[in-house]
């Protein structure tokens, strides 16, 4: 398609989108809590009088728009598990859009399934969701604080299709794609680098975290840039109501969070403005020398890091909103004579929502600046390496609210990045590389059920400007309810991207990761003459690709129990790299190869009066061809399984049946502000199990010369001095070995003690690897030496919240 019958198109839908919604109206609004001012997520909205057509559910703000409805009087009905439904009468007029905000009163009595609509369960028959996983802040703490405290790093690897490859500089993969490969989102901004060279943790702070999609593969043509998944996490406001805060420290890690309002939020509604600011700051590489002397030979755990981040959100009546945020990361990992890796990352952004007064089209979208810089010098400084990347970007989306709740989107991207990077290989071959690379991308999306049928067709027109190429980019999302219990699914489209990264993907260890825009030079595809000679052929394009499909079936088997399995089947037709053999200066720096990914993902959840159970399970195969032959990618996992269970237990605590006065069971402390089926005592585990990673054998060893007495050297049979670095000879077979299973047992054990009104005391003691498992973290070939993962690490964590 060409680009101005795009903009044709675009076109004709606005105009007839704006003369339909004349004839019609509508009601949106805000839905939050009535004593906290927080927003309800995922609240059921209905107009009584049709409840099948005229319906729809509170989004990630609690924002809600029930459309396309004919002028009239009805009953505008609000339910959420939890609290008291409400219900109140509205006028619809045509052409209009009528305002209700609604607060939410938390039910005196404990809420059985069943009483209140679950707005979670419709979605699940009203949307595609093909390949994707929401996370919320619940889900993280459910998990075994490993390291002391609850991170998203750690609730990713429990994710179906997702892989890790260690507890030190482990990289996360998903469904057979490289970090580069995977696109990572804070409140609309792409975060370069989102995990600290210690495994445990991300630069996210899990109390600020709203929710976390994790889309493992066929995403909606809403995203690109990237060619395999993408995690888009969006953060919460600050308080609205009152000052509120924590304080928490571990042996890990330390950190605090305050937030509250500087325009309070109103009991009657109204607008409001609150700051929301956390630090944290990792002191690994003091703490281990006197409690984990034990993990490596060297007595430390050389890592330590700071993340700071900061949010101002400005709420309307209406539901508009503006964010402004900002950020700094830091990481640093010293091994005394080995290695110095450090990188940081600085940034800020305003994230914004546009409600009109009386459209049917509502406007949000993000202008951010970030810029990310790491180090890495190995041994002696002529192998330093340095990579940066400067991020300016601007998205624009525009949604359309449609009868039973129908949507139709459309939006602009505009991505600028400067890239520097400098690496010189073992050949002695550098790569020098500073670029500008500036891509604009347009999208449509429409997604609608009609009968049991969900259809979400959705088109990506990305034009890369350095590159000077356009990628049209056609997806679909189906689903069909077979019955209100299950349901069948599929995904699929085109996907590409522009970024490369410095890391070879046969390396699992490796630090250093830089950044490369698409290359100026011509990229070369790898083949080999029958006498073994290698010949090197012209790309005609110079962009990364991929194919997505998905299929799979989900079932509520019960009320407390789901299942999701999910077969999955990506190519890579395009994966290009710095070319690490190269020995001469006239030797392609840039090669393509090709990859696949394939396999299915199994998960089940249930959950019922305080216990939580959880098993995921993968069957994966990752293939990567160079031209010369096809062999398992360096993070191939045949299997891979994640059990984690939570089961909360204690006294219920019962809220005052009148306002003011103590309950008989707390006669000393003032009525709280809490959920009824709250319990103080919780404890959990996770155990996960995965099979060896491939790696290349070793044939032999060779001295290496410094050749320093020139062509008067003798390199055949001369003595080398002591200390000459050797070279290794590898396998002809490129990852034709397999390392030993990894499995792992973590346990953590929570109580949590209420002191006075808003002010709570939680007290966390956990284990990581408890049986000690030593897994192999990498083999030295030069040393003969096995270097393991960490050993067991028992911590105690304290955090107060008021």
């Amino acid at each position: 398609m060409k680009l101005q019958h795009f903009l044709i198109l675009c076109i004709t839908l606005l105009i007839s989108t704006a003369l339909s919604a004349q004839k019609i109206g509508g009601v949106r609004g805000s839905i939050v809590d009535e004593k906290t001012g927080e927003p309800m997520v995922g609240a059921s909205v209905y107009l009584a009088e049709n409840e099948s057509k005229y319906n729809g559910a509170s989004d990630l703000d609690g924002f809600y728009s029930v459309n396309n409805v004919p002028p009239g009087t009805y009953t505008l009905i609000v339910q959420y598990i939890g609290y008291d439904s409400t219900s109140v009468s509205i006028e619809i007029k045509a052409g209009k859009m009528s305002l209700q905000n609604l607060r939410l009163k938390e039910s005196e009595n404990i809420v059985g399934p069943g009483v209140n609509v679950s707005a979670e369960r419709e979605a699940e028959k009203n949307e595609v969701r093909v390949s994707t996983i929401r996370i919320t802040n619940r889900d993280i703490t459910r998990l075994p604080s490993a390291g002391g405290e609850p991170d998203l790093a750690q609730y990713l690897q429990v994710i179906p299709g997702v892989i890790s490859t260690g507890d030190q500089g482990g990289q996360l993969y998903i469904r057979g794609g490289a970090p580069i490969q995977n696109r990572i989102l804070l409140d609309g901004m792409t975060i370069h680098n989102a995990f600290h060279s210690i495994g445990f943790f991300s630069v996210f702070e899990t109390e600020t975290i709203k929710s976390a999609d994790v889309y493992t593969g066929g995403f909606s043509a809403k995203y690109g840039g990237r060619s395999s998944a993408i995690v888009d996490i969006k953060t919460r406001a600050g308080n609205r109501k009152r000052f509120a805060g924590l304080v928490s420290v571990n042996p890990f890690v330390a950190k605090g969070l305050f937030e509250g309002p500087l325009v309070k939020l109103k009991d009657e509604g109204g607008s409001s403005l609150s700051f929301l600011l956390t630090m944290k700051h990792s002191y690994l590489n003091e703490t281990s020398s006197l409690l984990y002397s034990y993990a490596n030979e060297e007595g430390v755990l050389p890592y330590n890091f700071t993340d700071g981040y900061g949010k101002l959100s400005f709420s309307a009546e209406n539901g508009s909103r503006v964010d402004a945020f900002g950020f700094s990361y830091n990481d640093n990992v010293r091994f005394d004579n080995t290695l110095n890796y450090k990188w940081n990352a600085g940034g800020a952004g305003i994230d914004f929502r546009i409600v009109p007064g009386s459209a049917n089209i509502i406007m949000d979208g993000n202008i951010a600046y970030s810029n990310y810089r790491s180090n890495f010098v190995e041994g002696d400084s002529s192998k330093e390496r340095s990579s940066s990347i400067n991020n300016f970007s601007v998205d624009l989306n525009f949604t359309y609210f449609m009868a039973q709740g129908r949507e139709f989107n459309y939006g602009l991207e505009f991505n600028s990045l400067l890239t520097n990077f400098d690496f010189t290989n073992n050949g002695g071959i550098g790569f020098d590389q500073k670029q500008s690379n500036n891509e604009v991308a347009m999208y449509l999306r429409y997604r609608g059920r009609f009968g049991p049928i969900v259809i979400e067709p959705s088109f990506r027109a990305h034009f890369y400007a350095s590159l000077g190429e356009i990628r049209v980019e056609p997806r679909i999302g189906f689903k069909y309810n077979i019955t209100d219990f299950l349901r069948f699914k599929l995904a699929g489209g085109l996907y590409s991207q522009n970024l490369i990264a410095s890391v070879d993907e046969r390396d699992v260890v490796n630090l250093f990761v830089g950044f490369l825009g698409g290359p100026d030079e011509s990229v070369f595809t790898a083949s080999q003459n029958a006498d073994g000679s290698i010949i090197y052929t012209p790309t005609k394009s110079k962009l990364q690709t991929s194919i997505h499909g998905v299929g799979g079936v989900e079932a509520n088997v019960t009320e407390f129990a789901k299942v999701n399995v999910e077969g999955y089947w990506k190519y890579f037709p395009q994966i290009i790299s710095l070319n690490r053999n190269a020995v001469t200066s006239s030797d392609p720096k840039y090669i393509a190869e090709q990859g696949s990914a394939y396999g299915f993902d199994l998960s089940t959840t249930f959950e019922k009066d305080g216990f939580y159970a959880y098993l995921a399970y993968s069957l994966g195969f990752v293939k990567r061809n160079d031209g010369i032959q096809e062999f398992f990618a360096s993070f191939d996992r045949r299997h891979n399984m994640n059990i984690v269970a939570s089961y909360t237990f204690g006294s219920k605590k019962k809220k005052s049946s009148t306002d003011g006065e103590p309950t008989i069971e707390q006669p000393d402390v003032e009525p709280k502000i809490q959920n009824p089926t709250e319990k103080p005592f919780e404890v959990s585990l996770r155990w996960n199990l995965g099979s060896g990673f491939p790696f290349t054998l070793t044939s032999g060893f060779f001295d290496l010369q410094n050749f320093q007495n020139g062509i008067n050297t003798d390199f055949l049979t001369g003595n080398t001095n002591p200390g000459t670095e050797l070279g290794v000879i590898y396998d002809d077979e490129i990852n034709g070995g397999r390392l030993p299973y990894y499995h792992r047992l973590d346990l953590s054990f929570k109580y949590t003690l209420d002191l006075v009104k808003y002010m709570k005391l939680n007290i966390v003691a956990g284990v990581t690897n408890v049986y000690n498992r030593e897994n192999i973290f990498y083999f030295d070939r030069i040393d003969y030496k096995r270097i393991n993962q960490l050993p067991i690490m028992p911590s105690l964590s304290l955090s107060l919240k008021f």
